[in-house]
């Protein structure tokens, strides 16, 4: 090829440049075409056009020549689905075109023996949201990516709000974990100031004060109407709105009516009793007095729940939509249904004088409230009234309003039942930690309204003590019948958490015996003890960390669900298939067992149970998350204005960097920094959970009741940072063996040098 290049078409050059992507610079070109002397710049002239004109594309690192749209040679490639051919797609995990990112299928590479079967090796396996470094060729059409290494998971993106500031575009990420800021390396259409984006750091070089990040996606306006929620929801990555496929599945839906597997219960005066503001209705009870001759003075209760099973049948795209989901999501503006609403608000709500589709147990309790039998079965029902907690009250209390007046008699056979099961709960001695519950007001505009506390009455605790006791009957039908399922699983606390509270619990005067059994009832007594010492929020926060996380397994390993917390030894969620998934399986179990139905539990269903169990634990993890940090973000913005204000408090948190606390009127939560605790150094006694002044002994200690004033108040992160009004209280310096040791006020760079000092110290 020794054409000169004033006459070389281009096509030669394409050809080239082709055949070897991003591995020809100038001088490969030269060489390989054979050119010498002053004809080289004729070459750089031709090159130089073609990319100005947008044919070529040149790498200002590497000085090599690429074809504009092509992609280079070698790259590290995303997986991001299966086709419907069973191929597996990916895309440049850093694409920074403004064109879409280009769709690649993924060939595993050849093994060696050094990488075979070990993964992460050269040519180990590569899944959805793998990473692999590839080699780029093209087939015909396809571009084909063979792998080369496997590099593990994809990093998640983060979730920031790109703004314009002094130094150019940058980043800020919502999580206040994450501090640093980004330099973004590109800017999609549509980013604009104050914008919501996804961003995922690139690797690349800092400028002087930022880390460069891509930008993934555009979500809207950081400081539009409901933003709060919609940063929560996709930081903790959870599922938003439904396919279209989906939702036409839903709507395609219709009531079922009357069969051999499902009887008439119409007649049976069945109630709702809700939240003032909930959409629906998957709960309904009944109560009256046992008329077998063999349980004087005992009680027969119904709880019916709506029949999801009906609707969502095994495999369906609205089955594997709902075990993605796991649960809703309840936020303070919105709620991220597990189920479109066409079930969720219609067909599976059981609104008042409607037929619905209902799952029912029917409970039979002696006058002391001891189960003495259940039945369940599948039925067509119809809700008599809808009442709120409140208007259940009344009903209780004797003064029904309009509503609760249409049920009272009724409502006095529920309550005479549940002061029946109440005795029996309270031999039982189940968990009683209280704790005030804050409900964040929001209005249309998303703009907080108030925060105030959740009242709890009587109405509620009969309703959750009904609900459980359907619970155990579920689990102990299914584990009667040998029949696997999902069981909701609550484990003792650990020795290490319970070694945690018995560390902590001298500092408030109290303590706890670790050589001693653990019981719900020791824990019970504690907490009362609390209460006597107006401690109650303190302790019972306390004895809340000491607890395991309950979650979901298989009930085949010869376990029925063991809940401590509720002190039951069978247990399993039945009563809320609108909202959790596990409810839905444990429904379908029950229709297999029982003979309800064709739509039971499926042959994959019940192989995969644990790792549905696994999932909707992860599931429910992240939602409560999300709930958590949503509540943050609006509170951070209700007190927005407030910055300067005093706040009383009480210390929920010590750490070796500041003091976490608690406003008492709004339930926010916030951070006193160790650096504005004054000019003192303080040593964290770990143990006892203070911070102690290493000269006067000053101590801020869990649970203490303090003054604070807000110094900062972020919407974004929902982040609050406060100022330590009080003085804290008197105590003895920390001992000579403990100077050197926890973290003191000071620079970062002070308490770097007192290290270099130490090590000096120690070379010597």
């Amino acid at each position: 090829m020794d054409t000169p290049p004033e006459t070389a078409p281009r096509a030669v050059l394409m050809e080239l440049i082709r055949e070897r992507p991003d591995r020809m610079t100038r001088r490969d070109i030269a060489k390989a075409l054979g050119i010498k002397g002053d004809d080289r710049r004729e070459l750089r002239a031709l090159l130089k056009a073609m990319v100005e004109e947008g044919v070529l594309k040149l790498s200002k690192e590497s000085k090599t020549y690429r074809e504009a749209g092509a992609l280079p040679g070698v790259l590290v490639i995303k997986a991001t689905h299966v086709d419907d051919q069973g191929d597996l797609v990916g895309e440049p995990e850093n694409w920074r075109e403004t064109t879409p990112a280009p769709q690649v299928l993924i060939r595993e590479g050849h093994k060696t023996k050094k990488s075979k079967g070990r993964a992460g090796g050269s040519a180990a396996a590569v899944g959805v949201g793998d990473r692999a470094l590839c080699r780029i060729k093209t087939q015909g059409e396809d571009v084909i990516a063979v792998v080369l290494k496997r590099l593990g998971k994809a990093v998640p993106p983060s979730m920031g709000v790109l703004y314009k500031g002094g130094r150019g575009w940058r980043i800020k990420p919502i999580n206040k974990r994450q501090r640093d800021e980004y330099k973004p390396g590109n800017l999609p259409k549509g980013a604009v100031d104050q914008t919501l984006v996804m961003f995922r750091p690139s690797g690349g070089r800092r400028d002087s004060y930022a880390r460069s990040a891509d930008i993934t996606d555009i979500l809207g306006p950081a400081d539009g109407p409901k933003a709060a929620s919609l940063m929560s929801l996709r930081a903790h990555e959870i599922p938003i709105g439904f396919s279209d496929e989906v939702t036409a599945q839903a709507k395609a839906l219709r009531l079922p009516g009357l069969s051999k597997y499902r009887e008439d219960l119409r007649a049976l005066p069945l109630i709702t009793i809700d939240p003032v503001d909930a959409k629906d209705f998957d709960d309904a009870v009944f109560a009256a007095p046992d008329e077998a001759k063999d349980n004087n003075g005992g009680w027969v209760i119904w709880v019916a729940i709506a029949d999801v099973a009906a609707f969502v049948t095994a495999g369906s795209a609205l089955d594997e939509t709902a075990e993605h989901k796991g649960n809703s999501v309840y936020l303070p503006d919105r709620v991220e249904p597990m189920l479109p609403e066409a079930l969720s608000a219609d067909l599976c709500s059981l609104r008042p004088h409607e037929d619905r589709a209902c799952m029912a147990v029917k409970m039979r309790f002696d006058k002391n409230g001891v189960k003495r039998g259940y039945h369940f079965t599948r039925a067509v029902m119809r809700s008599h009234a809808r009442l709120t907690y409140a208007q259940a009250q009344e009903g209780f209390d004797g003064n029904p309003g309009e509503t609760a007046q249409t049920v009272a008699p009724i409502l006095s056979d529920i309550y005479s039942a549940y002061s029946a099961l109440r005795a029996a709960r309270a031999e039982r001695a189940p968990l009683a930690i209280e704790l005030p519950e804050r409900r964040v007001h929001v209005n249309a505009d998303g703009h907080v309204t108030g925060i105030t506390l959740k009242e709890r009455f009587d109405a509620h605790k009969l309703i959750e003590e009904f609900m459980v006791q359907a619970n155990v009957c579920a689990a102990e039908a299914l584990d009667a019948k040998k029949m696997p399922t999902l069981v909701r699983i609550h484990e003792p606390p650990k020795r290490e958490r319970l070694q945690g509270l018995a560390d902590f619990l001298p500092a408030v005067g109290l303590k706890w015996a670790l050589g001693e059994r653990v019981s719900t009832s020791r824990f019970n007594k504690l907490l009362k003890k609390a209460a006597q010492d107006d401690l109650s929020e303190t302790v019972g926060m306390a004895v809340l960390r000491s607890q395991s996380q309950a979650y979901y397994g298989p009930s085949n390993d010869g376990s029925g669900g063991g809940h401590f917390g509720l002190n039951l030894t069978h247990y399993a969620h039945f009563t809320s298939p609108i909202r959790r998934y596990a409810d839905l399986v444990v429904h379908r179990a029950l229709i297999s067992a029982y003979g309800l139905g064709e739509d039971g539990t499926s042959e994959r269903e019940a192989a995969r149970l644990k790792e549905i169990g696994e999932h909707i634990s992860a599931a429910e993890r992240r939602a409560m998350a999300a709930e958590r940090d949503a509540k943050d973000r609006y509170i951070a913005a209700y007190l927005e204005g407030e910055v300067g204000a005093f706040f009383d408090a009480r210390i929920n948190g010590v750490t070796n960097f500041g003091l976490f606390l608690t406003l008492d009127d709004t339930g926010a939560d916030g951070l006193v920094p160790i650096r504005t605790l004054g000019e003192e150094r303080f040593y964290f006694d770990e143990k006892a959970k203070k911070l102690i002044g290493e000269q006067t002994g000053t101590t801020f200690r869990f649970g203490a009741k303090v003054k604070v004033k807000l110094t900062e108040a972020s919407p974004i992160t929902g982040g609050l940072v406060f100022e330590m009004i009080s003085g804290g209280e008197a105590g003895k310096p920390p001992k000579k063996s403990h100077h050197g040791r926890g973290r003191y006020k000071g620079s970062r760079g002070a308490a770097r040098s007192r290290g270099a000092k130490h090590k000096r110290r120690r070379k010597s």
